[in-house]
């Protein structure tokens, strides 16, 4: 039946997860009780975890939707099962927040650690977690208009300049032929009368 299948797919993710972490590079032998406590207030008062809160849930609604579509028939069994194999590993947040505690005291010393949790507990520290998305937007917006601003005068300035050197560089136009008079003792055009002194002689007998 596909619903055994999948929920030793899912065990198998599990037990994958599990073998990794505990696998993982371990520096904690390097840092002291005092220093992974700090650590650990540093973390809890920055929220650093909260990101992950919906990881277990979601992949529960997940695996529940798989197995209802392949199971329909045992819909009632399996968000029964789901509901309780999640809240029994539910627990093992706790294994985040130490990891995530050793993270920080990896790249921050004990005395950093404090600084930090201090100020994000205080009111200052809690506005800025608070409202630190919320500025965030708003800059990234103001960012957005600079950015088109900036561009838009660049490319307005650049254009100016190469239409000028074009310009300034541009051969000057010769003059129409039409423009110059006809020089001294030139043909008179057809049909225009001699000047005086200039008339035809008188055919002679």
């Amino acid at each position: 039946m596909m619903l055994h299948k999948r929920v030793r797919q899912f065990s198998a993710i599990v037990a994958a997860s599990a073998v990794l972490a505990f696998t993982a590079p371990a520096f904690s032998q390097d840092v002291t009780e005092s220093h992974l406590k700090a650590a650990r207030a540093a973390v809890t008062a920055i929220h650093a975890t909260d990101p992950f809160d919906n990881i277990l849930p979601q992949a529960a609604a997940a695996l529940e939707q798989q197995l209802i579509q392949k199971n329909p028939d045992m819909q009632e069994l399996i968000g029964k099962t789901i509901s309780e194999k999640a809240l029994a590993l539910a627990s093992r947040r706790a294994d985040l927040e130490k990891e995530a505690a050793l993270a920080y005291a990896k790249v921050f010393s004990e005395q950093e650690l404090n600084d930090i949790a201090t100020f994000y507990s205080s009111a200052a520290g809690k506005k800025l977690l608070d409202s630190g998305p919320t500025v965030t937007r708003e800059l990234v917006k103001a960012a957005d208009i600079w950015q088109n601003g900036l561009a838009r005068d660049l490319a307005q300035q650049v254009g100016e300049t190469l239409a000028a050197a074009a310009k300034a560089a541009a051969p000057a136009a010769p003059a129409p032929d039409n423009a110059t008079a006809p020089a001294d003792g030139a043909a008179p055009a057809d049909g225009a009368a001699p000047a005086d002194g200039d008339q035809p002689e008188a055919p002679k007998n």
